[in-house]
């Protein structure tokens, strides 16, 4: 068994996007991703300040198109099977959604410039922030989150929760943490998933009953509870409800453990899942795809676990079906 993980916000770096121009085809295919988001993926993946792509409406997308760039290159976007299993961290979900076949990368990407869009703007109704704890015991940190008035946003399994909330309630939490934790702000625009979020969860649910999703040729283990996900538009009302809801990044690694995966490998921006994944997936071989020089590595994992020699570049046939282009892209 393989898991494919896509990360979530918060993993961009300036000039991410820089050693992947080099490759055949992925300037054309970032300039037709921009297309979709509205953005200028090219210009932001290279030349943007970390500023300027740590903005949510940025962020999102952005994140989204590498790991969308860098899955072609893999041969991933059309493979199926059963040793196979896709997921991703929060705004990553979009990303495993579109590997699985339950999104067209276009769909994928028109959605995640929206997400982008409503979540920055549900961030500036109310200041809110979140920050990250490491160590103590998880539901003894939780409990204490919550009786100061704060969601544990994140639960990533290894130690870490992330709470959010409003910024007298985080600084309380950093006067007062919970016995055996440290607490670390993060540098984020507001409380994602949480309730202060749930006007983007309503944007997005006014828009999504325009997309006709695909059936999806791969089982997508879902941020909400852990579970494998293979109906289409289960997917999609999952991708709606996680904008407002916490990420149960524990309970996919726990899942990841029952379905005995062997091995793991992280879409860039990568580095934060792999982190994860090899604390809590012991024995189990883990490879994050940071630039192009992964790829031979990465492919050999595929074909190895799923069961066929991958080409070195896979570009899919032009979209059949796009958003309505009324409607964008942590942890987010």
């Amino acid at each position: 068994m393989l898991a494919i993980l896509a990360p979530g916000q918060g993993a961009q770096t300036p000039g991410m996007l820089h050693p992947w121009l080099g490759l055949p085809s992925a300037t054309a295919r970032l300039r037709w991703f921009s297309a979709a988001t509205g953005l200028d993926l090219v210009e932001l993946g290279t030349e943007a300040t970390a500023e300027t792509i740590k903005d949510t409406a940025v962020a999102q997308p952005l994140i989204v198109a590498s790991g969308l760039l860098a899955a072609e290159q893999l041969g991933l976007p059309g493979l199926a099977g059963p040793n196979l299993r896709v997921a991703g961290h929060s705004v990553g979900e979009i990303t495993a959604a579109a590997l699985a076949g339950a999104l067209t990368p276009e769909t994928a990407l028109v959605l995640v410039a929206l997400r982008g869009r409503a979540m920055a703007a549900a961030s500036a109704v109310t200041p809110t922030g979140m920050s990250a704890l490491l160590g103590g015991d998880p539901d003894a940190v939780a409990a204490h989150l919550e009786g100061l008035g704060l969601t544990p946003a994140n639960r990533n399994g290894a130690g870490q929760i992330v709470a959010a909330g409003d910024l007298a309630a985080l600084a309380r939490l950093a006067d007062e943490p919970p016995a055996g934790a440290r607490v670390r702000p993060l540098t984020v625009a507001g409380a994602f998933h949480t309730h202060y979020m749930a006007s983007a969860r309503d944007t997005l649910a006014a828009v999504t009953p325009g997309i006709v999703p695909g059936a999806p040729r791969v089982g997508q283990v879902s941020n909400a509870d852990g579970a494998v996900v293979t109906d289409g538009p289960e997917v999609l009302a999952r991708l709606v409800s996680q904008v407002a809801s916490p990420v149960r990044w524990d309970l996919c690694m726990a899942t990841l453990r029952e379905l005995g995966v062997k091995a793991v490998i992280e879409l860039p921006p990568a580095g934060t899942l792999a982190g994860i994944a090899r604390r809590e997936l012991p024995g189990v071989r883990v490879l994050a795809v940071k630039s192009p020089d992964d790829l031979a590595a990465a492919r050999e994992l595929i074909a190895e676990h799923v069961g066929a020699e991958q080409p070195s570049v896979v570009i899919p046939a032009p979209a059949r079906e796009l958003v309505p282009t009324t409607v964008h892209a942590g942890e987010a």
